[in-house]
């Protein structure tokens, strides 16, 4: 692939979302400031870049890339300044965003490159991995070999969670250290580095209930590791790139069992690194058993332990499940109350959107140049009661004149429209000679007319 171009871009305008000062943040109780009608900053913010990083594309033959690879197009690089990796798989793989033109979504697309398929029968293990189906695991859609790319090129097709990022980039580089130690340099732990207790059980967890799913499939998850398991938001994580070790892998016999060991193998090592902080924890066991000892609890230290103990019959996802069993508890509490909050945002959302389909009505409604081949449709009966009442809402002035910007006006007015409140205004028109008594009910009612007599095509 050629150096990858770069396109000057407009930033997301976060600065425009500004916070309420602090002089203005203590108010009585009958009175809002104008953040509290729509979500939190931060929120707000993760979804636009999410919305964002879905939409990015860039010209394919800028970036050496085909057009289309099966039935998907607008092929985006997502490897870290064009990196490609090939210490996991064996092979150089690197991972594109792409639209499938089927049904429009967007899929992540894993290339193998150089790698050709020699038994058929591989893909049946794809199929069985299509099945699972887990709130941890990125679900794989479907596997192909495209000759798209000048080569002979394996292609895995997953779900895509824009702005994901990897335990390793999170925890184990230079910049993810320096913010590990900026998040948590005020905690009274002693050490500024720890990663917090709750959010390592929280990882354990997850990894649990997705090897559950795996293991009970009878299959292998085969990439408990730091580069292939994705945060993908809150302390959410997902194992990615399944099934493709299968793939390459494949010689008739799978000892599952043995795979499934070395899971629970991987699955110590990874909760070692974590709880040290280093992926070079696991040289010196004895030093790291000693650290942990320090600062987590004891329930930590032993199930890594038995992680790591000897392959036994009885050695299984299901013991470490009973042995992690409240504190899974503690992690759907925590779950539910993040729903909560998820749900109470959402709902100020669904406000929002009705106002929406008000304003954009009224938008179809006034200043209408002609409707029925009458040019003075919108200045005439009802439709100039909604745009006197568009005036009311928007284009008021103050005693000097000047425009009066007021978003608690704005909003309290379209709420009391879309009720349809019997609560009287006064219209005025601009030349000031006519007013009008009416209320929000006879005004919603009007609106509600003109539009449908926009609908039907007729006045």
């Amino acid at each position: 692939m050629n150096q990858q171009a770069v396109y000057p871009r407009q930033p997301l305008q976060h600065h425009l979302y500004s916070a309420p000062l602090p002089h203005v943040s203590n108010l009585s109780p009958h009175q809002r400031t104008i953040q509290s009608f729509f979500i939190p900053d931060n929120l707000r913010e993760q979804l636009t870049q999410r919305n964002e990083a879905q939409l990015m594309t860039t010209p394919a033959r800028d970036l050496g890339l085909p057009m289309e690879v099966h039935v998907y197009h607008s092929l985006y690089p997502l490897d870290t300044h064009g990196e490609k990796s090939s210490s996991f798989y064996g092979h150089p793989s690197s991972v594109y965003k792409a639209t499938c033109s089927v049904d429009g979504r967007t899929y992540a697309l894993v290339r193998i490159e150089g790698f050709r398929l020699v038994n058929e029968l591989a893909m049946q293990v794809v199929e069985a991995w299509r099945r699972i189906r887990h709130c941890n695991i990125v679900s794989i859609r479907e596997a192909f070999t495209t000759r798209a790319f000048g080569d002979s090129s394996l292609i895995f097709a997953y779900d895509y969670h824009p702005c994901s990022t990897t335990i390793y980039s999170t925890y184990f580089t230079a910049q993810g250290q320096a913010a590990l130690y900026n998040s948590q340099h005020q905690q009274s732990n002693g050490n500024p580095r720890l990663i917090p207790e709750t959010t390592i059980w929280s990882y354990i967890s997850q990894i649990a209930s997705a090897l559950k799913a795996v293991h009970g499939s009878g299959l292998a998850a085969r990439v408990i590791d730091p580069k292939k398991i994705l945060i993908t938001g809150k302390n959410r994580i997902r194992l990615s790139g399944a099934s493709i070790l299968d793939v390459l892998q494949y010689d008739g016999v799978l000892n599952v069992a043995r795979q499934q060991q070395e899971d629970l193998l991987s699955f110590g090592k990874l909760i070692i690194a974590l709880a040290c902080n280093s992926l070079q924890s696991f040289t010196d066991i004895a030093q790291s058993f000693e650290y942990i000892a320090r600062y987590y609890s004891p329930d930590l230290k032993n199930l890594i332990l038995y992680l790591l103990s000897k392959p036994l019959p009885t050695k299984n996802i299901d013991e470490i499940i009973v042995m992690i069993g409240p504190r899974i508890l503690h992690e759907i509490n925590c779950s539910q109350f993040y729903n909560d909050e998820l749900e109470s945002e959402l709902s100020r959302e669904l406000e929002n959107g009705r106002l929406v389909r008000l304003m954009a009505k009224m938008g179809f409604i006034n200043e209408r140049p002609e409707f029925d081949m009458d040019p003075g449709w919108s200045e005439t009966g009802d439709r100039y009661l909604i745009k006197l009442f568009r005036d009311y809402v928007f284009h008021q002035v103050d005693e000097n004149g000047r425009p009066v910007v007021d978003m608690v006006h704005v909003l309290t007015c379209l709420n009391k429209l879309d009720a349809g409140v019997e609560e009287k205004i006064m219209l005025m028109s601009r030349d000031e000679q006519s007013c009008l008594i009416v209320s929000f009910k006879e005004i919603k009612n009007c609106i509600v007319s003109a539009f449908n007599d926009l609908t039907s095509g007729r006045k």
